[in-house]
């Protein structure tokens, strides 16, 4: 069956690898989606993921010398869809037959445990492709519960990508008052039809003297954009004692992060979001499972326009030109799907 491979930096190739074996306490699922996250999976295809070059110790949470993974790096994917084509015995849920989402990777088939999906399954008449958001949305929602948003805030949210939409949209629906910024005018203008109050392009000029000139400074800014530059001009732009949200994949050294300024000043609060685990507060009542099934719920009852993000739904065998243009074209896509159904 086919698999994505990344062979080295800048080298994907759809291999071939055998299916798995079915398992007690398993299902095999036959792959239709699988989204790329551009973040994430171009560090992987870049070769600038951390993971490549030091070792994760999981028991003392840090980055010691070594490494986590190495080439060839096989199924990398961020959220997949497909239906359940064989259970075992003891398996009675989800039913075969069954849409369901989860992470298995970027493969056509997987053979995954049956609890994991428990609860993942798509309701009658919903669009399949919406299933590859789970992951992304329950990023976006995480932020959004790290920013702790009240009823009037005033919100920033820098950087409309896929995350940066929803977390706009997810804002809003929390009763903030957002202002998306981004340098690209077609995302601007999706965050404007997802919600948000204002748009600023930062090509113009400096986002915390937009927002200081209309609102005093935001309470909150949620930093997506992942460039450190970004969360310096993030944190100048919220006011005294305000929040910074850094959610953003961020990458080598903090080049332009000038903790001296603004941050020292201000008293900023910054804190930092990642879907390992939600905000410290929340632990005893969120987990990363409820904040999935939390997003999908909203885009199932349709005040979440997912399927609006996707702008590239592309054929596994093509998947080397499809990282090449995320790699040398981002700003021209939004959401990129694989569709294995016609390539096995």
């Amino acid at each position: 069956m086919r698999v994505i491979t990344f062979e080295e930096p800048g080298n994907v190739r759809v291999s071939l690898e055998s299916p798995a074996d079915l398992v007690p306490g398993s299902v095999r699922v036959k792959t239709l989606y699988s989204g790329v996250s551009a973040g994430t999976e171009l560090t992987a295809y870049r070769g600038t993921n951390p993971y490549l070059t030091r070792k994760w110790d999981t028991e003392r949470r840090l980055f010691v010398e070594g490494q986590t993974h190495s080439y060839p790096l096989s199924g990398w994917g961020y959220q997949e869809v497909g239906e359940v084509v064989e259970a075992a015995p003891d398996v009675a849920d989800p039913p075969i037959g069954s849409l369901v989402w989860g992470i298995w990777g970027h493969r056509a088939e997987a053979v995954v445990p049956a609890d994991k999906l428990v609860g993942h399954v798509l309701p009658p008449g919903a669009d399949p492709v919406t299933g590859v958001f789970a992951r992304v949305g329950a990023i976006a929602l995480n932020a959004v519960h790290a920013a702790d948003v009240h009823l009037g805030d005033q919100v920033a949210v820098f950087g409309q990508g896929v995350i940066g939409l929803l977390a706009t949209r997810l804002a809003v629906l929390s009763g903030a008052r957002v202002v998306a910024t981004d340098a690209i005018p077609d995302r601007l203008e999706l965050a404007r039809r997802f919600g948000a109050a204002e748009t600023f392009d930062v090509a113009s000029g400096s986002v915390a003297e937009f927002m200081r000139k209309r609102v005093d400074g935001a309470d909150t800014v949620i930093e997506l954009s992942g460039s450190h530059l970004g969360l310096h001009e993030a944190i100048r732009s919220v006011r005294k004692g305000g929040r910074v949200v850094a959610a953003g994949f961020y990458q080598g050294d903090g080049i332009g992060l000038r903790l001296g300024e603004e941050f020292h000043h201000n008293q900023v609060q910054l804190v930092s979001s990642q879907i390992g685990g939600v905000a410290s507060w929340l632990a005893h009542r969120w987990d990363v499972e409820r904040l999935q099934r939390t997003f999908m719920e909203l885009v199932h009852r349709g005040e979440i326009d997912a399927a609006d993000l996707i702008t590239h739904v592309m054929p596994v065998d093509r998947a080397a030109e499809a990282f090449d243009l995320l790699d040398k074209h981002q700003s021209e896509v939004l959401q990129l799907v694989f569709q294995f159904e016609e390539s096995q």
